[in-house]
């Protein structure tokens, strides 16, 4: 993956853009970040699922539930 710099000298208003491979360190590190984010999507969305699966049982909806907890 490229990896762009881009730096602003304020003295002399001078603009530097630098583009560059990433490392393998930057690359682990955006792989891991990526992974993380996957994780905490899946684990969201099967929350919500169980959260609907809970409701329809009740038959109540999302906002009675709000009511019945006290939430605004």
């Amino acid at each position: 993956m490229k990896i762009v710099e881009k730096e602003f000298n304020i003295q002399t208003g001078e603009e530097t853009i630098t583009e560059r491979d990433e490392t393998a360190a930057e690359k682990k590190l955006r792989e891991k970040a990526l992974a993380d984010f996957a994780t905490t999507q899946a684990e969201a969305a099967a929350k919500a699922t169980a959260r609907q699966a809970l409701l329809t049982k009740l038959g109540i909806t999302a906002e009675e539930a709000q009511l019945l907890l006290g939430g605004n």
